[in-house]
C-alpha cells in the first residue's frame, strides 16, 4: 500500500468481519461447556472446580494472549520470523512449566484450601481439571504467533476457520465424554478446552505454512523504518504486553472480592457475568478491530485516516446496538426471558447495563489506540494506561461500596467505565505522537518514555 486512499472503509470491513465473527465464536465456548456440566452429576461442585482451574490457567496464560499483537506488527522477513517464534517458544515453554511446578500436589492445595478457601472435593477436581489444562497456555501461544501472521498477510478468514475448527472439536469432545464416559463434569470442561484450542493451533498452523514459507525466503529491506528485530528489542517491545495483560486478567478477581461486600453481594454477583457477557458481544467488535489497524496501518502510517474513520463509525455502531438493548423493553427479553435471570435479577440489572453503554464505544477506541502504538513498536505507555485503568477501577469500587454504598453491580459498572476513561485520556498524548514522528528510531525514542 503506498497511498492512504488506497485502504477503502470495504476493504477493512472485509478484513475485520472475520476477526470479529472469530471474537462472537469464542463467546458462545464458555457458556456451551458450563451448559455441558450444568446437566451432569454434582453440577454445583463442578462448575466450581472448572471455574476456579479455567481461572487460574487463564492467569497463568496472560503473558501469552498478545504474541498475536507482536507477530502482526513484527514479523516482516526471515530475520524477525526467527526471533519472534524463538521468544513465543520460550515463553510458552516457561508458561508451561509455571504451570507444572504450581500443580505439585504439595504446592497446589495448600494454596486451593488455604488461600483460596476451597474445600477438599472441591480443591480435588480443580486439581485434575487444572492438570488437563496444561497444554492449553502453549496451543495459545503457538496459535497467536501463527494468527498473527495470517491477519498480517490479509488471510483473517483462516482465522475464522481456525475458530470454528476449534468450536467443533471442542464441543464433539465434550458431548462424547459427557455421554460416554463416567469423568466428572470439570475434567469433561477442561478436556474439552484443551482439545479444541490444541486442535486449532494444529490448524492454524498449518493454514499459516505457506506464509511462514514466504517469509523465510524474505530478507530484511533497506528501506524499512525500523533497525532488524533483535531478542533485546523483542524483549523491550513485548514486556510492556505481557505486564498489560497480566494485569487486565488480574482485575476480575478483585472486582468479584469487592463486589462480596456491597449492597446486594449475591444479586450483584449473580447478574455482573451475564452482563459481562452482553457487553463483551459488543466489545468484541473493538478487540477484532486492533490487529486490523495493525496489519493496515502501513510503513509510514499513511492507513491512519482511513482507520480512524472506520473506528469512529465502529465506535458509534456498537454504542447505538447496546443501547437498543439498555433503554428498551429488550432489556427484560434478554436478561428474563433469554439469559433465564428473575425480574428482581433483571432490575439490579438495569442500571449496571446503562452505565456501560459507551463501554462498547471505548473499547473501540482503546483498540485503535493501542494498534498505533503497537504499530509504531511503542508499547510501554499501554502498560501505564492499564495502570491507570486498574487503580481507576479500583479506586472506583472504593468509592462507590465504602463512600456511595451502591448496589455492587451499579459499583463495578462504574469503576469500569472510570478506569477505561482514564486510560483512554492518557493514551491519546502518545498515539497522536507517533504521527508526529517519521522514523521508527526517533518515533520510540520519543513515546516510549511515561
Amino acid at each position: 500500500m503506498t497511498d492512504g486512499s488506497e485502504l477503502t472503509q470495504r476493504r477493512i470491513f472485509r478484513l475485520w468481519v472475520p476477526l470479529a465473527a472469530t471474537w462472537l465464536m469464542m463467546s458462545v465456548e464458555g457458556p456451551f461447556l458450563a451448559a455441558v456440566i450444568a446437566r451432569l452429576a454434582e453440577p454445583k461442585i463442578n462448575l466450581a472446580a472448572y471455574g476456579v482451574a479455567f481461572a487460574f490457567a487463564l492467569l497463568l496464560e496472560s503473558p501469552i494472549i498478545l504474541i498475536m499483537s507482536a507477530s502482526t506488527a513484527l514479523v516482516e522477513d526471515a530475520v524477525s520470523l526467527r526471533k519472534l517464534r524463538n521468544f513465543t517458544y520460550a515463553l510458552n515453554t516457561i508458561i508451561t512449566v509455571l504451570m507444572v511446578i504450581c500443580l505439585i500436589p504439595a504446592l497446589f492445595y495448600p494454596a486451593a484450601e488455604g488461600v483460596v478457601g476451597l474445600p477438599r472435593n472441591v480443591a480435588v477436581l480443580t486439581h485434575h481439571a487444572a492438570i488437563l489444562l496444561v497444554p492449553w497456555p502453549a496451543a495459545i501461544g503457538y496459535r497467536r504467533f501463527h494468527q498473527g501472521i495470517l491477519i498480517r498477510n490479509r488471510l483473517t478468514r483462516r482465522v475464522a476457520y481456525g475458530t470454528v475448527w476449534r468450536l467443533a472439536a471442542m464441543g464433539s469432545t465434550s458431548l462424547l465424554l459427557a455421554l460416554l464416559t463416567p469423568l466428572h463434569g470439570a475434567l469433561v470442561g477442561a478436556a474439552a478446552l484443551s482439545a479444541g484450542v490444541t486442535s486449532e493451533a494444529v490448524v492454524i498452523g498449518w493454514m499459516a505454512r505457506s506464509s511462514v514459507r514466504r517469509l523465510t525466503l524474505t530478507q530484511p529491506s533497506q528501506e524499512s523504518l525500523h533497525a532488524p528485530l533483535t531478542y533485546r528489542a523483542v524483549w523491550e517491545f513485548y514486556y510492556p504486553l505481557a505486564i498489560t495483560s497480566m494485569l487486565t486478567m488480574g482485575v476480575n478477581p478483585l472486582v468479584t472480592l469487592f463486589m462480596a461486600h456491597s449492597r446486594l453481594p449475591i444479586a450483584s454477583l449473580a447478574v455482573l457475568p451475564v452482563i459481562n457477557a452482553l457487553v463483551f458481544a459488543f466489545r468484541s467488535m473493538g478487540l477484532a478491530f486492533q490487529d486490523v489497524a495493525i496489519a493496515l496501518i502501513g510503513p509510514k502510517r499513511e492507513g491512519y485516516q482511513p482507520l480512524k474513520r472506520y473506528a469512529m463509525v465502529l465506535g458509534v455502531c456498537v454504542v447505538l446496538g447496546l443501547a437498543a438493548i439498555a433503554f428498551t423493553p429488550l432489556l427484560g427479553v434478554w436478561f428474563h426471558d433469554i439469559s433465564g435471570l428473575s425480574e428482581a435479577l433483571t432490575h439490579v440489572a438495569r442500571v449496571p447495563v446503562a452505565v456501560l453503554t459507551f463501554m462498547p464505544g471505548f473499547s473501540v477506541l482503546l483498540a485503535f489506540q493501542h494498534a498505533m502504538l503497537v504499530s509504531a513498536r511503542v508499547t510501554r505507555p499501554i502498560t501505564w494506561a492499564t495502570l491507570i485503568e486498574v487503580t481507576g477501577i479500583l479506586l472506583g469500587l472504593f468509592a462507590g461500596i465504602q463512600g456511595l454504598d451502591l448496589v455492587g453491580a451499579t459499583a463495578a459498572a462504574s469503576a469500569l467505565m472510570l478506569g477505561r476513561i482514564g486510560a483512554v485520556i492518557y493514551l491519546f498524548p502518545p498515539m497522536l505522537r507517533t504521527r508526529a514522528t517519521d522514523s521508527g528510531g526517533s518515533r520510540a525514542a520519543a513515546i516510549n518514555s511515561p
